[in-house]
């Protein structure tokens, strides 16, 4: 590996840019002079050999003379999956253990070995069982794979999911967080902690072993599917060990979690997002202001259907109102909203499916921010295989899938990103319904063939392509929900690809529904979000994509006027730990749970 990874630093040295077919020929005529098979290699592996070199022998890696700048073109070069920050941000998703649910939806998965709703199949429900569930440990793991495909991890968004992160036990969320920060902290020099842990973790008998846990689990599953037994109890025979086998590492307080936070602000690896999944009901001011002093800055909310009859076929246990209710403390709040929307669910109809998503992305109760946008899977242990069986719910046809899905992202305003168009289940795992993974690809050229637009953010994302930054206009979309004015600043190009965006909130009340206290008092904005694209660049440093550059300065400039001219006196920001010291540069000063500038 070493004569290869010479041969293309020396290559790099000398033309300074090189192409991916270019790296190809030179790997395959290497491994055409190769007369030994095992000194044949791929692409995927040459970073990893070159970081463990920089990581386990600096003498070496010191005589290959690899100067900052010809660093950077290597991990370019290298890179694998670049799509993975294409978005400005490497993400790792972390999955709680299991734990009984508050609801049971009708169609809703029930994997003993998970927390409701996810498979043990599911990539990311794979990696937190090889990792016992350990946030620590799915950080680190997942940071460390990402940084041998040549991602830069610097900064850093982390998504919890499983079920509903509120019905936890308070302590262990505190845990729990305080260890996802802890692995970011620990990023350069965190091998030895992560062996003790999992050592611990074997020795107190806990196994990770996918065939071992399966054989394990089996005889609850089949009760499971059977009808015989619930979720929640199947799970209470199991999640007490998850949770407690060993107590010391699960006590965490809120001094512990500011020092890992305080610790975070200058990390290497920085966390500029984080996000948690939770139901409308558990959306009150007391619990937005728990998962604010945990650093949270966007919450993943159930919705599913505004269709009562719909929700109430379906079992699950939530209203227009409680959804309506949740987005205007969540607005208020500053967090950013993302919600889940299914269509093909029991009773519904794919003209009953566009009525309803329209609604939903243009009433002012609702508007969310970002969607989880996808077609109800038939899955083997989910309550609806009854319904399925007595011939009363059948999945829609491709044909009116795509037609249901394109009706819906053509819908979809600009100022809302429809994140996916499929649930990450595996196609064994589906009884019945769409198996078809590139489903958004078939949605998107459907669309194209009639002509369509689409305004949705992801669909305008530059993503990794290169353009003009003298090109960029700044573009001002403004919409009324039940609560604020919101304003959405984004740097288009001519082509209407979008560069960078922020959301502006100027509520339009002080008091809400009972809550005591709001964030914004009387003439107080709130930023939620300020996000740039491109490829993820360093702190620090310029990318080809559009980040480092100032746009994102410039954007908050402009909500500055715009709340200013409205008659605003103050503006406050969500900001994440990872960016509090961006907006300390900005001017914002550290105001309790957020930060806060006087205009």
């Amino acid at each position: 590996m070493e004569e290869l990874l010479l041969e293309i630093l020396d290559a790099l040295r000398h033309d300074g840019e090189m192409t991916p077919r270019e790296l190809a020929h030179i790997i395959d005529v290497h491994n055409s002079r190769a007369g030994d098979a095992q000194r044949r290699y791929a692409k995927k592996k040459i970073l990893p050999y070159y970081l463990r070199v920089k990581e386990e022998e600096p003498i070496r890696w010191e005589s290959w003379h690899v100067d900052e700048a010809l660093e950077k073109r290597l991990l370019a070069l290298c890179r694998m999956k670049p799509r993975r920050s294409a978005s400005g941000v490497a993400t790792i998703t972390v999955i709680t253990p299991p734990w009984p649910c508050s609801g049971d939806c009708l169609y809703c998965p029930n994997d003993i070995r998970m927390p409701k709703s996810y498979l043990h199949d599911e990539p990311a429900c794979q990696r937190a069982e090889r990792n016992f569930f350990d946030p620590y440990l799915q950080v680190s793991a997942r940071l460390r794979a990402l940084m041998q495909m040549g991602h830069p991890c610097d900064k850093v968004e982390l998504i919890v999911l499983g079920g509903s992160w509120t019905d936890y036990p308070a302590s262990y969320q505190v845990w729990f967080m305080t260890e996802l920060f802890s692995a970011l902290n620990d990023a350069a020099s965190n091998a030895a902690k992560q062996a003790a842990r999992r050592k611990a973790y074997l020795d107190a008998g806990l196994s990770c072993d996918p065939v071992e846990l399966g054989s394990a689990s089996s005889a609850l599953q089949a009760r499971i599917e059977a009808g015989e037994l619930s979720y929640n109890d199947a799970v209470n025979d199991t999640s007490s060990r998850r949770l407690n086998v060993i107590e010391e590492p699960r006590s965490a307080d809120y001094d512990a979690l500011d020092m890992a936070q305080r610790a975070n602000e200058t990390a290497s690896c920085r966390c500029v997002g984080l996000v948690v999944e939770t139901r409308p009901a558990a959306i009150t001011g007391k619990s937005l202001l728990a998962l604010r002093r945990y650093g949270c800055t966007k919450i993943q909310i159930g919705v599913q259907s505004l269709q009562p009859a719909i929700l109430k076929a379906n079992e699950r246990e939530t209203s227009p109102k409680d959804i309506a209710r949740a987005f205007a403390l969540l607005r208020l709040f500053g967090f950013k909203i993302h919600s889940h929307f299914m269509c093909n669910l029991l009773g519904s109809s794919p003209e009953d499916d566009k009525r309803d998503y329209e609604r939903f992305v243009s009433c002012k109760e609702y508007l969310p921010d970002e969607i989880k946008l996808y077609p109800c899977a038939l899955i083997a242990s989910s309550r609806l295989m009854r319904a399925y069986d007595e011939g009363v719910w059948r999945p829609y046809t491709r044909d009116e899938l795509v037609d249901v899905l394109s009706a819906n992202l053509i819908a979809t305003p600009p100022y809302t990103r429809v994140s996916r168009v499929i649930r990450d289940f595996s196609a064994d795992d589906i009884v019945d319904g769409n198996k078809q993974a590139n489903l958004r690809q078939l949605v998107e050229d459907n669309i194209a063939k009639r002509g369509n637009t689409v305004q949705e953010i992801r669909y305008r994302e530059i993503a990794t392509k290169a353009f003009d930054e003298e090109s960029l206009s700044l573009s001002e979309v403004a919409y009324k929900t039940s609560v604020s004015s919101e304003r959405f600043l984004q740097w288009v190009t001519p082509n209407n690809r979008i560069a960078g965006f922020l959301r502006l909130c100027l509520p339009t009340v002080t008091e809400f529904d009972g809550e005591s206290k709001l964030p914004c008092a009387e003439h107080e904005a709130m930023i939620r979000e300020v996000h740039v694209y491109g490829a993820a660049a360093r702190i620090h440093q310029n990318s080809a994509g559009a980040q480092h550059r100032g746009l994102g300065t410039k954007l908050v400039e402009r909500a500055l006027e715009i709340a200013r001219d409205a008659g605003f006196k103050r503006v406050h920001v969500i900001s994440a730990v990872g960016t509090r010291g961006y907006y300390r540069k900005l001017g914002f000063y550290d105001n309790g749970l957020y930060q806060s500038i006087d205009l």
